[in-house]
């Protein structure tokens, strides 16, 4: 791979790429501080040894090998004193436990970061062939750990046709589907849902992120996957960022990996819980 010659490339690299991996952490904690904790600890080791860089085929999988080696070292688990709540991490950690190891790293790389399989087999350090195998595995693992109700966001009607189908296809009911950010807080408040799906621009110029702020206030901490163009726009380190986000054009793949994904880490009553 082309090495950076200095610590400008270094710098220029993981400015380029840093959006993405803390992206990656808060899906894989489900929250913002935890995640973010693990990509500063990411940061601090390719500083202090740039080594680390060195042997993989490009500087994102390198950066993405060394957060895969600290979160491995940390055992792959949540940490105590995160922003989650005791009942939001006794529920991870339970189904955590019903997983097969990796499996949701490994979903998460290929349907939401794109990473190929052999990029991937050289992050998590495992062989190609168990790296496909846990693909189509964690498929089937994430979906069969919870179902639960999704308030969907969406302006554009074919998107949320197409947004429905696959939330409905993976096991999961829709309790509405809002065009405005007036509609979204209506229907949302109406029927809470377990997970909100949401678009950042709204038929009426009006704010996604409006739409979830307002619902949130109202109905308490719940997952939110945001739909966006422009994922680095939302991961700027202000707050509160997003921890689930889809970028557009998506995939149906991508859409399945972060809904599980958010569905995992849902926390209210209501959820049916796969044992």
């Amino acid at each position: 791979m082309n090495q950076p010659e200095n610590a400008s490339d270094l710098s220029a690299i993981v400015t380029a790429e840093l959006p993405f991996l803390r992206r990656y952490a808060r899906a894989l904690t489900g929250a913002q501080d935890s995640g973010d904790r693990y990509a500063m600890a990411t940061l601090e080791a390719i500083v202090a040894d740039r080594e680390l860089i060195q042997n993989a085929s490009t500087p994102k999988v390198a950066l993405f090998q060394t957060f895969h080696r600290i979160w491995s070292s940390a055992g792959g688990a949540i940490e105590q004193g995160s922003d989650l709540d005791d009942l939001l991490e006794s529920r991870a950690q339970w189904r955590l436990r019903h997983l097969t190891q990796n499996s949701r790293e490994v979903l998460l790389l290929r349907s939401v970061e794109n990473f190929g399989f052999d990029a991937i087999a050289q992050i998590i350090e495992l062989p190609q062939s168990e790296i496909e195998e846990l693909y189509h595995r964690a498929m089937s693992d994430m979906g069969d750990v919870v179902s639960g109700q999704v308030l969907i966001i969406e302006d554009e009607g074919i998107i949320a046709m197409d947004l429905r189908s696959i939330v409905t296809e993976m096991g999961h009911s829709v309790t509405g589907v809002a065009r405005t950010r007036d509609e979204a807080i209506a229907k949302g408040t109406a029927q809470a849902p377990d997970l909100i799906l949401a678009d950042i621009q709204l038929a009426d110029k009006s704010s996604g992120i409006d739409a979830v702020n307002a619902l949130l206030e109202e109905l308490g901490d719940r997952p939110v996957i945001f739909i966006t163009a422009f994922p680095e726009r939302l991961l700027t380190g202000d707050r509160p960022e997003p921890a689930f986000l889809i970028t557009k054009p998506y995939s149906e793949d991508q859409v399945r990996a972060a809904v599980s994904q958010a569905m995992f880490f849902a926390t209210t009553e209501q959820m049916d819980v796969a044992i």
